[in-house]
């Protein structure tokens, strides 16, 4: 537990173990039976990403989450010895939660998490969330059912809040209390009919001042302060083959351009960069861009 050392990015929750199967295609039309490439299971689900993505942009970063005593949990725990990343952990008695990555051809990704690891009365320990967030400049809290009650463990702890939710439909309550909690808030528009309305209610309704809704190839948008704008997406630097982490990385990103005090346009522009190369990296890796070629992408000129 660091006592003295300062934190700039305390990831919540988010730690799992995917299996990958990449698939011939999206939707995968009924059939007995389909070979397919090797099937391989690996750490790192959404928070898991998110802090190998802050670390590797060089942020000093902490993560804590339940996870299981089982194999899957043993994954978790070396992924962030090997990268450095320290790892506070609460038991998980149903075990550490997983999932399975369906890949198609072009890139996407249809998962499927395994809801019986997660039980209603989970929760990440106060005292630890406590004593973290007085030692972290931001915390970025994962959308999994402990990390809802850890919000105002946070907001009285004076740490500014980020979240992901994903491709939340703007209507589903779960989301909330993570939409209206969070200073700032990233979601996908992939089941958004009118993405502006939805990023205007959240910031209307809750207490984000930013709020940045990613498009895939059509770049984000984003909303500061009532104002809105479009940032274009970024080439990738090789082809694309899998979206697995994309958002994750671009959160990331986000998040070190934020805390560099970079203005938002700036930051978005670094998401839309680590996007596009967590794209270009198969879903059986756990690779993540590093600060230097972040930077080095960066100073090119934008897509039109």
């Amino acid at each position: 537990m660091p006592t003295e050392t300062e934190i700039d990015v305390l990831v919540l929750g988010g730690a799992g173990v995917d299996s990958i199967v990449y698939v011939p295609e999206l939707p995968l039309p009924y059939a007995d039976s389909y070979m397919v490439p090797a099937i391989e299971t690996r750490a790192g689900q959404t928070g898991d990403f998110v802090a190998m993505g802050v670390r590797a942009l060089g942020l000093r970063t902490h993560h804590i989450d339940l996870i299981g005593a089982d194999h899957e949990g043993d994954l978790i725990r070396a992924l962030h010895r090997e990268r450095g990343i320290p790892f506070t952990e609460a038991l998980q008695s149903n075990g550490t939660k997983r999932a399975v990555n369906l890949v198609g051809p072009d890139g996407r990704r249809l998962s499927l998490y395994d809801n019986s690891r997660a039980q209603g009365t989970d929760r990440l320990p106060r005292a630890t969330v406590e004593a973290l967030a007085a030692v972290s400049r931001h915390a970025h809290v994962s959308l999994t059912h402990p990390c809802a009650f850890a919000l105002p463990t946070l907001r009285a702890a004076g740490v500014s809040i980020s979240t992901d939710l994903h491709d939340w439909d703007g209507a589903e309550p779960y989301h909330e209390a993570f939409a209206h909690e969070a200073d700032l808030v990233f979601l996908s528009t992939a089941a958004l009919a009118d993405p502006e309305k939805t990023m205007r209610q959240i910031a209307a309704r809750g207490r984000a001042r930013t709020v940045v809704a990613t498009a895939g190839a059509e770049g984000a948008h984003l909303l500061v302060d009532g104002e809105l704008s479009h940032v274009p997406a970024a080439t990738p630097p090789a082809p694309v083959v899998d979206s697995n982490g994309a958002g994750d990385a671009f959160a990331a990103a986000y998040l070190f351009g934020l805390l560099a005090g970079e203005p938002p346009l700036h930051c978005a522009r670094y998401g839309t960069i680590a996007g596009a190369y967590a794209c270009t990296v198969p879903a059986t890796r756990t690779d993540v861009i590093g600060r230097e070629r972040l930077l080095s992408l960066a100073a090119g000129p934008p897509r039109a």
